[in-house]
């Protein structure tokens, strides 16, 4: 698949596979991509994470608001393709209600089972989603510690 494919952003609802220049889909990705949940920004966020990829320009950031050591909230804002947002929303469901201890266990592969699968191609956008939880865990930690 060409780069300038990578990034036609054509999406097709059903089951994701390579068919001529674009990639297709599963629908549980259309489904957080068109809908996606738990947009926007906590003002007194626990934790915040950034993360970006500079070969697709893809960047997440991740709010989180913690109580008892428990996940209560979490929000998003993601300039990215489809896969990008989709991956956004889904880490936001993954980590409500979770411990801390228990999120930082979510993988980019359980980011990826959870939406039912990723094309290979876009594998790094669930990476960019656990990356930016584990930024936002690890400023919750550093300001845990400060206090």
């Amino acid at each position: 698949m060409s780069s300038a494919c990578e990034k036609c952003h054509r999406y097709t609802i059903g089951s994701f596979y390579q068919k001529g220049d674009h990639v297709m889909y599963t629908d549980k990705v259309m489904d957080h991509f068109q809908n996606p949940r738990n947009v926007g920004e906590i003002s007194n966020a626990d934790g915040v994470g950034e993360e970006g990829n500079a070969r697709c320009g893809d960047i997440m950031k991740l709010w989180i608001k913690v109580e008892n050591g428990r996940i209560i909230e979490a929000k998003f804002k993601t300039f990215g393709c489809g896969a990008a947002i989709a991956t956004s929303s889904i880490i936001t469901e993954l980590v409500i209600g979770k411990t801390i201890d228990e999120a930082e266990q979510i993988s980019n592969n359980a980011v990826a089972e959870a939406l039912d699968g990723l094309p290979p191609v876009k594998m790094h956008c669930s990476n960019l989603a656990a990356n930016a939880l584990q930024k936002a865990i690890d400023d919750y930690r550093a300001k845990v510690k400060v206090s």
